[in-house]
């Protein structure tokens, strides 16, 4: 015998009785909010992994900088040092490299921004569709 029932036809509602439908109406509507528990999960997951991704072009961007400031500063300024003052060509250096540390880090925080706030949108929108539903199943909503 299976415990999977299939969902009754409409002429099979009218036989069954009060109880027996309160039950069938209880476990659909727990099945349906498991259903809804686990989208929400995997929802904010993603919500998560789009942050971390985030953060990561943050971190690779404050790694990069520091590895590229003490490895190219050296070689520019030695570079510009040959047509200007020293001082100047070390200035010139550090603006470059915090321009683009900059574009690195608006990068990360628009992603970072995209992530959040970490609200499972599509669950929500399906439990007011849900709500919705319900609302015109019960017998006090056909009015």
């Amino acid at each position: 015998m299976a415990s999977h029932q299939e969902s009754p036809e409409a002429s099979d509602l009218h036989e069954r009785s009060l109880p027996e439908l309160l039950r069938q109406l209880s476990q659909e509507t727990t099945q349906l909010l498991k259903q809804e528990i686990e989208l929400a999960k995997a929802e904010v997951g993603e919500k998560g992994r789009q942050a971390g991704k985030g953060a990561g072009l943050l971190g690779t961007a404050g790694v990069i900088g520091l590895g590229a400031v003490g490895a190219l500063t050296a070689c520019f300024i030695l570079a510009l040092n040959a047509v200007m003052p020293a001082w100047l060509a070390a200035l010139i250096v550090a603006v470059v490299y915090g321009a683009v540390a900059a574009i690195l880090a608006l990068q990360g925080r628009n992603r970072i921004k995209q992530a959040t706030p970490p609200v499972p949108e599509q669950t929500v929108e399906t439990l007011k569709e849900d709500v919705r539903w319900a609302k015109t199943q019960t017998p006090s909503a056909k009015r």
